[in-house]
C-alpha cells in the first residue's frame, strides 16, 4: 500500500515537473494558426540561364538563408514542379518586407563611373559617347532625406562592372562618424585584388555601387584600397542597411523568381481555427468521459484519469520536440486521443471477459492486459508505419498531421499500458473498491 503510494507520489512529481519544463518551451504554431503569408515562386529564364534543377535548388538554398536572416519562426521552404517554390512564413508582421527580401535577386556591382552633368538626361547616346567615353551608359543615383523620401536625382554615367557579390566575404552592418547606417564589407582574396586594382587605376574618380541595378552610392575613390575592406554608404534607413546585409550574406539569386500567387492569412482566423479545436476537443472528451462512466464505472473514471495524464504528456512532447502545430496537426492528437480511449475499451473488455470466466480481480486483470496488449500493439503499430509513410512522402501540414499522429501514439500506448495498468493494480489495494460493483460488474 505504502509502496503503491510512494510510486503515484513519484509519478505525479516527475510528470509536474516535466510539465513545467516544457511550460517555458513556447509551442510553434503554423500559418494556419498563427496567421501569416504564404508566397509561390516561380523561376524565370534569362538569356544567360536557363531554369533546370541546379538553378532552382539554388534559388532554394538562397532564400533559405534569406528568411533565416529574417528572424521567421518555423518557416516552410519547398519546391514545387519544376520551377516553383512554396514559401510559408507564420507569423511574418511586415510581409511587405519579407516580399522583397525574398524575391529580389540582390546582384551586388561595383562599377567604373563618372559624374554626369545635370543635363545629362537630354544628350544622345552619341553625345554620351563622346563625353564619357565608350562603353559607357547613363543612370541616376537617387539621394534620400533621413525619411528615406527622394530629395535629388543625380545623373551618373557608368562603365564596366569591376567586382559583384561573388567577390565578397563578409556583410554587416556598421553606422559612419554622423550615426548614419552603412555597411561593411569585406572581399575574397581574389576580390581583394581585383578591388586594389580598380582603386589603384581610378584615383579621383567615383566607383558606383549598384543593388539589382540601383545606383546606391558612388564615393570618390582618394587612393588605392588594398586590404580589401569597404563601407558601402548613402542615404539607408536601418531596416533598408539590415535588408541589403541579409540578401548579401546570402549572395544573389541563380535566376530571377517571380511571385505568382501571394495569400495573407490573418491571426484572427487562425484564432477562429483554435478556438473551434479546443470547443471541439473539450465537447469530445466530455462526450467520451460520459460514455466511459456510464459503461466502465470505477474502471471509466481510471481511464479518464489516464487521458488527462496523456494529455500534459503529449503537450509536453510536442513543445521539447518544438513540433510547429497546425489544423492538422490538432486533428492528429483528436485521432490519437481517441485512439488512447480504444486501448482502454479494449483492456476493460478482456478484463471483463476473464471475471465472467471466474478468475480472481487481480487475475482478471493481468490476463486482461495481456491479451489485449497484441491488439493494441497490432494496431498501434501499423498506424504508426502508416505515420512514417506520410512523413516520408507528405509535405507541409501533411507532415505535422503525422508527427502529431506518431506522437500521440506513442503518448497513448504509455498511459495505456503503464499509467491505466498502474492505477488499477493500485486501486485493487483499496478494500472499498476491491469488494464494490464499480470494478465487478455484477
Amino acid at each position: 500500500m505504502f509502496t503503491d503510494k510512494l510510486k503515484f507520489f513519484y509519478l505525479v512529481i516527475g510528470i509536474a515537473l516535466m510539465v513545467l519544463v516544457a511550460n517555458k518551451v513556447p509551442i510553434n504554431l503554423g500559418l494556419d494558426l498563427q496567421g501569416g503569408m504564404l508566397l509561390v515562386l516561380e523561376a524565370q529564364d534569362t538569356e544567360q540561364v536557363k531554369v533546370n534543377d541546379d538553378a532552382v535548388l539554388g534559388a532554394l538554398a538562397i532564400i533559405q538563408s534569406r528568411i533565416d536572416g529574417l528572424g521567421v519562426s518555423e518557416p516552410v521552404i519547398q519546391r514545387k514542379g519544376q520551377r516553383q517554390i512554396v514559401v510559408e512564413l507564420p507569423g511574418i508582421s511586415d510581409p511587405e518586407r519579407a516580399e522583397n527580401l525574398i524575391g529580389d535577386t540582390a546582384l551586388l556591382e561595383f562599377v567604373e563611373a563618372e559624374f554626369a552633368p545635370m543635363d545629362a538626361e537630354t544628350l544622345s547616346t552619341e553625345e554620351i559617347k563622346i563625353i564619357a567615353g565608350e562603353g559607357m551608359r547613363l543612370a541616376r543615383m537617387n539621394i534620400k532625406d533621413n525619411a528615406g523620401n527622394i530629395v535629388q536625382e543625380t545623373p551618373i554615367f557608368l562603365g564596366k562592372t569591376q567586382l559583384t557579390g561573388n567577390d565578397l566575404s563578409f556583410a554587416g552592418p556598421s553606422v559612419d562618424q554622423f550615426g548614419k547606417p552603412m555597411i561593411n564589407i569585406e572581399f575574397t582574396p581574389e576580390g581583394t585584388k581585383k578591388f586594389a586594382n580598380v582603386t589603384r587605376m581610378n584615383v579621383g574618380k567615383p566607383l558606383a555601387i549598384l543593388l539589382d541595378g540601383v545606383v546606391l552610392s558612388a564615393p570618390r575613390i582618394n587612393g588605392p584600397i588594398p586590404g580589401g575592406k569597404a563601407q558601402i554608404s548613402g542615404s539607408f534607413s536601418i531596416k533598408e542597411v539590415q535588408d541589403m546585409v541579409i540578401k548579401l550574406k546570402a549572395g544573389s539569386l541563380p535566376v530571377p523568381v517571380k511571385i505568382i500567387e501571394k495569400k495573407e492569412i490573418g491571426p484572427s482566423l487562425g484564432k477562429t481555427s483554435i478556438d473551434q479545436s479546443i470547443k471541439a476537443g473539450i465537447i469530445g472528451f466530455v462526450l467520451v468521459a460520459i460514455f466511459m462512466l456510464l459503461f466502465y464505472k470505477f474502471l471509466g473514471f481510471i481511464s479518464i484519469l489516464s487521458l488527462i495524464f496523456y494529455f500534459f504528456l503529449s503537450m509536453t512532447a510536442f513543445r521539447l520536440l518544438h513540433v510547429t502545430l497546425t489544423l492538422p496537426g490538432l486533428a492528429g492528437i483528436v485521432l490519437s486521443l481517441g485512439m488512447a480511449v480504444d486501448a482502454n475499451v479494449l483492456i476493460f473488455e478482456r478484463y471483463k471477459e476473464e471475471l465472467r470466466n471466474g478468475k480472481t480481480l487481480k487475475n482478471a486483470l493481468e490476463a486482461g492486459f495481456q491479451r489485449a496488449m497484441i491488439t493494441i500493439m497490432d494496431s498501434n503499430i501499423t498506424t504508426l508505419i502508416t505515420a512514417g509513410v506520410l512523413f516520408w512522402l507528405g509535405t507541409g501540414t501533411i507532415k505535422g498531421f503525422a508527427v502529431t499522429l506518431s506522437v500521440g501514439i506513442v503518448m497513448s500506448l504509455f498511459t495505456a499500458l503503464s499509467l491505466t495498468k498502474f492505477f488499477l493494480f493500485s486501486s485493487l489495494n483499496i478494500t472499498k473498491i476491491r469488494e464494490s460493483n464499480l470494478i465487478r460488474f455484477k
